[in-house]
C-alpha cells in the first residue's frame, strides 16, 4: 500500500505499475532507478506511445539523507518484459513508518531512515 498524500514529491507517479531497473545505495542516500509510470498529475505526463497502456519516464526515486538502511530480504529476482529488457520488479509497498521508511517490492523489503522520498525525472 502507498499513501502518495503523504509524500507530495510523489504527486504524478504511479510506482505500484513502475518498473525498477536498479537500486543504488551510497552512505548518503538510497536511489531506485525506474521506468516510472506517470499520471496526468505530472507535468511531464504524456499520452502512453502506441503498445503502451501508461505514460513511462526515466526517473529516480530518491531517500536523501539516509541514515539507516536495513535490508529486512533482499532477492535476486530479475523479470525480462517482452522487448527482452530486465527489471527488478515493481515497488509495492511504501509506508510512513515514523522514524523510516518502509519499501518493499518483489526485489525485497527495506527500511530506511531519511528524509521523505522525491521523485527526479531523468529524461
Amino acid at each position: 500500500m502507498i499513501d502518495y498524500s503523504k509524500f507530495p514529491g510523489l504527486a504524478g507517479v504511479y510506482l505500484e505499475d513502475s518498473y525498477v531497473l536498479e537500486i543504488v545505495e551510497t552512505p548518503q542516500q538510497i536511489v531506485f532507478r525506474l521506468d516510472a509510470v506517470l499520471t496526468p498529475e505530472s507535468p511531464a505526463y504524456h499520452p502512453p506511445r502506441p503498445g503502451e497502456h501508461y505514460c513511462y519516464a526515466a526517473a529516480n526515486l530518491v531517500f536523501p539523507d539516509v541514515a539507516v538502511v536495513e535490508w529486512i530480504r533482499r532477492t535476486e529476482k530479475h523479470f525480462t518484459d517482452a522487448t527482452g529488457e530486465e527489471d527488478l520488479g515493481n515497488i509495492d509497498i511504501l509506508q510512513d513508518e515514523g522514524d523510516g521508511f518502509i519499501v518493499e517490492g518483489d526485489w525485497g523489503r527495506l527500511r530506511i531512515v531519511g528524509r521523505q522520498p522525491i521523485l527526479k525525472l531523468t529524461s
